[in-house]
């Protein structure tokens, strides 16, 4: 790279962020975190701490990054005007260095949505496939837990229901981080699996669905008031691992929201209590989704690509037999690398659909 370019490369490194809009926001913030009355509310209290130190942490990345473009940009014109052999090289290379950390923070740009900083609830559903099916939903919830590692994000499984004769049938877990929603949600959608089967005495060919769902975890909606009367609540012993009273008392509960049939369960706290506040919420999250949709009266948003049982409408395909080739649907981005996928190497996936989503709204 010539000095010349790296000129005019170097103003986009300088001036791509709006720090003064972010400081104004953060002003605000500590404005009313500094106020005697701001821990009366705790959950309220919460989330604007959290804001607050988002907000800080995103400023300081984005103006470390613009002190090194200025400083390197400053070098760069003094090596030019001493010309000395092997300066430009060095320049060069500090400059990829560089690039490399603001296209990283440049991606955060793309999760522009209402909910994307915020964590999530992930369900995961077998379709239509039987053993095949719930055993594809083990793999997945594997390679979403690998993925979730790799992010550093916490990960906690809140359901599980498990397969008749393997697998899974569905499971539920919460996914705590900055930026979860932002990515998970492109995962929302119908996944297929096409592979010799490991059940099938023949080895034949089997082709299996699973669907998985995807919430942004919404403080606010804790606020939504729910009629006892519009809800049943059921109880029942927990099939998963526990203590020695967790699966010989009726700990689990199952929530049906009685007017829009939303049915929510936990079983992997150690009360019922417990359970009963992580279904709440996760209810209370749905119920605002729902509020959401009707408002806007649009395609679903915060489930991406959700596709109600029409297992037709795949977005992704993970073929492991004839050939190895995992394929996204919407962006027609693909790899044969099927054991890194499955094995949680998902981001290149989800970067391509959210620059696509990008290039659509401009």
């Amino acid at each position: 790279m010539s000095l010349k370019i790296f000129y005019q490369k170097s103003p986009r490194l300088g001036g791509y962020f709006d720090v003064d809009r972010l400081k104004t926001e953060i002003k605000t913030l500590e404005f009313e975190a500094s106020q005697p009355d701001f821990w009366q509310d705790q959950g309220h209290a919460k989330v604007v701490s959290k804001k607050l130190d988002n907000l800080k942490d995103e400023v300081f990345s984005w103006e470390k990054i613009k002190k090194e473009a200025d400083e390197l940009l400053s070098f760069a014109h003094l090596a030019e005007k001493e010309k000395e052999p092997g300066l430009e090289q060095e320049i060069r290379e500090k400059f990829s260095k560089l690039e490399k950390k603001y296209e990283s923070m440049e991606f955060h740009l793309l999760l522009a949505g209402k909910y994307d900083q915020e964590s999530a609830i992930m369900a995961i559903h077998a379709g239509t496939g039987g053993t095949e099916a719930q055993d594809w939903v083990e793999m997945l919830l594997r390679m979403y837990l690998r993925f979730c590692e790799k992010m550093n994000w916490q990960t906690k499984i809140l359901d599980k229901s498990p397969g008749t004769e393997a697998g899974i049938k569905s499971v539920t877990l919460s996914v705590e981080g900055r930026w979860a929603y932002g990515y998970l949600k492109n995962e929302a959608g119908v996944h297929r699996l096409v592979r010799i089967s490991p059940f099938d005495a023949e080895h034949m060919r089997h082709t299996s669905f699973a669907l998985v769902e995807v919430l942004p975890e919404l403080p606010e909606a804790l606020n939504i008031e729910i009629d006892p009367k519009d809800l049943r609540v059921d109880t029942f012993c927990a099939s998963g691992h526990g203590g020695q009273s967790v699966n010989k008392t009726s700990s689990a509960v199952r929530l049906v929201h009685l007017p829009t049939k939303i049915t929510v369960s936990c079983q992997n706290e150690r009360s019922q209590q417990q359970n009963r506040e992580t279904a709440l919420k996760i209810l209370k999250t749905k119920l605002h989704q729902l509020e959401e949709q009707e408002r806007q009266k649009e395609k679903q948003e915060l489930r991406g690509e959700y596709a109600a049982a029409e297992w037709g409408n795949q977005i992704r395909s993970y073929v492991l037999h004839p050939y190895k080739m995992v394929k996204d649907h919407r962006t027609k981005f693909e790899t044969q690398d099927t054991e890194a996928v499955l094995d949680g190497d998902i981001l290149p996936f989800i970067e391509s659909n959210l620059k696509a989503k990008v290039g659509k709204r401009g």
